[in-house]
C-alpha cells in the first residue's frame, strides 16, 4: 500500500490521544485501530501497524510504570505467562467459534461493568489485600481469562485487566496499572512478531505513529501516578461507552 501525508496526518494526532488514555485507564485502542481504519489502511494492515505503534508507546508506558516503582515484578511475570497462553487459547477459539456470539455477551456486560464503576468509591481501597500468594493465584486466572479475551477479541483488554485486578485480586491501583501494562506488553509483542512474519505491517506508518503514542502513553502515565482513581473512572466510563456504541454498530447497524 502507498503511504501519503494525508495518511499520517490523521493518523499521528489521534494515536498520540490513544496513548495517553491507554497510560491512564486502558482501552486506547478502541481509538488507534478505527483511526488507522478510518485513514484508508486496509483492515489487516491496519490492526498489524496498530500493534507496532501501541506496543511502542506501551513500552514506553511499561517503563514509567518500572521507574516510578509500581510493578510487582513476581506477580508481572507469572500473568504474562499466563497471558500467553490464554491468547493462544483465543486465538484458536476464535477459529471455530462465531465472534457474533461474544460480542452478545459483551452487551450485557458492558452497561454491568459502567455501573459498577460509577457506583464503587474507590478501586480496592475498601478492600483488605490477600496474601502474596492468593494474589498471584488470582491474577494469573485473570491474566488467562482475559488473555483469551484478548487472543479472541481483544478491544478493552487493559481497560477490563484493570478492573478485574483491583475488584478480585484486591490490588492497589497503582500496582494493578503496572501489572495491566506487562501484560498488555507481552500480548502486543507476540501478535506484532505474528504479523511482521506475515506482512502485514506498514512499517514507516507504525514507527512514526509509534512516536506519538510514545509521547501519550508517557504523558498519560505520568498522569495516572498523579491523578490516581479520580482520573482513571471517567476515563474508563468514556471506553466502555465507545466500546458498547462500538459493538452495537458492528452488530445491527454496519
Amino acid at each position: 500500500m502507498a503511504l501519503s501525508v494525508q495518511h499520517f496526518l490523521i493518523v499521528c494526532p489521534l494515536v498520540f490521544f490513544a496513548g495517553f488514555v491507554d497510560a491512564v485507564a486502558g482501552g486506547g485502542g478502541l481509538i488507534s485501530l478505527p483511526t488507522y481504519m478510518f485513514a484508508g489502511v486496509p483492515v489487516h494492515s491496519a490492526i498489524a501497524t496498530n500493534k507496532l505503534s501501541s506496543g511502542m508507546g506501551t513500552a514506553v508506558a511499561t517503563c514509567t510504570f518500572a521507574k516510578n516503582g509500581l510493578i510487582p515484578w513476581k506477580q508481572a511475570g507469572f500473568c504474562a505467562v499466563c497471558a500467553l497462553i490464554g491468547s493462544a487459547i483465543g486465538a484458536n477459539l476464535a477459529l471455530i467459534v462465531s465472534d457474533g456470539i461474544f460480542k452478545c455477551i459483551m452487551l450485557v456486560a458492558l452497561p454491568l461493568t459502567g455501573i459498577y464503576v460509577i457506583r464503587k468509591k474507590s478501586f480496592a481501597a475498601d478492600k483488605v489485600p490477600y496474601a502474596e500468594k492468593k494474589t498471584i493465584l488470582i491474577s494469573m486466572a485473570i491474566a488467562l481469562f482475559i488473555g483469551s479475551y484478548d487472543g479472541f477479541y481483544g478491544p478493552g483488554t487493559s481497560t477490563f485487566l484493570l478492573l478485574l485486578l483491583t475488584a478480585l485480586a484486591h490490588m492497589d491501583l497503582f500496582y494493578a496499572g503496572g501489572v495491566t501494562k506487562i501484560i498488555n506488553l507481552t500480548t502486543n509483542i507476540t501478535s506484532l512478531t505474528v504479523y511482521l512474519l506475515n506482512g502485514k505491517v506498514l512499517i514507516p506508518l507504525g514507527l512514526v505513529a509509534g512516536l506519538f503514542s510514545i509521547c501519550g502513553n508517557y504523558l498519560g502515565a505520568r498522569y495516572f501516578k498523579e491523578g490516581g482513581s479520580r482520573v482513571v473512572r471517567p476515563l474508563i466510563v468514556a471506553v466502555l461507552a465507545i466500546f458498547f456504541v462500538q459493538l452495537v454498530y458492528e452488530l445491527w447497524l454496519k
